[in-house]
């Protein structure tokens, strides 16, 4: 849902997003717009379910650190909050206590949702790989992932695949089939 519809600028938006009544709420400013970030339970178990064996895997390795779906990152100008990310301790030694981490992620997750507008995320993908970032983007309805790495063509995954970390995770891999619930 767009918030505000004139361009707005990243330090306008930052000062915005502090604001006591936007302490609970979750925005992004996607091509200058404040856009609050909305979910379902079905998309919200779904990045829990991936972001979580992330998480673990990221935890066993020592690698870094994962965010969920309150967890905002920089990517260029623009604020994003993915449903789940990872950041590595070889570009961050230590985890960001800011609203959004000045730093992009290294792997950003994006599960989508009724409410999520095409167009906004075909920008964010663009964002997202200009900045170095890989992302997968989940699709609950059609039960497939989309992988886009900086560099590369992408992929779309089905339930018969298996995602893997590629550069970003070396080691990590999960059957899509398991990243849905039914």
């Amino acid at each position: 849902m767009v918030i505000q519809a004139r361009s707005v600028t990243a330090e306008a938006f930052d000062q915005f997003v502090l604001l006591p009544e936007n302490r609970d709420r979750n925005f992004e400013l996607i091509a200058g717009e404040i856009v609050e970030v909305v979910s379902n339970s079905y998309s919200s178990l779904v990045s829990m379910l991936l972001g979580g064996r992330v998480s673990v895997f990221v935890f066993d390795h020592g690698l870094g650190w994962v965010t969920g779906a309150d967890g905002g990152y920089w990517v260029g100008d623009e604020r994003y909050i993915p449903d789940a990310a990872y950041i590595s301790k070889v570009r961050q030694p230590q985890p960001s206590h800011d609203a959004y981490n000045p730093n992009p992620p290294d792997l950003a997750i994006e599960v989508l949702s009724p409410s999520d507008d095409r167009d906004d995320l075909r920008l964010k993908i663009v964002n997202y790989l200009n900045a170095g970032t890989t992302l997968w983007v989940v699709n609950p309805p059609l039960k497939t992932v989309e992988v886009y790495v900086p560099g590369q063509k992408p992929r779309v995954l089905t339930i018969n695949d298996t995602l893997d970390g590629g550069a970003v995770l070396p080691g990590f891999t999960l059957a899509v089939k398991d990243v849905f619930p039914e």
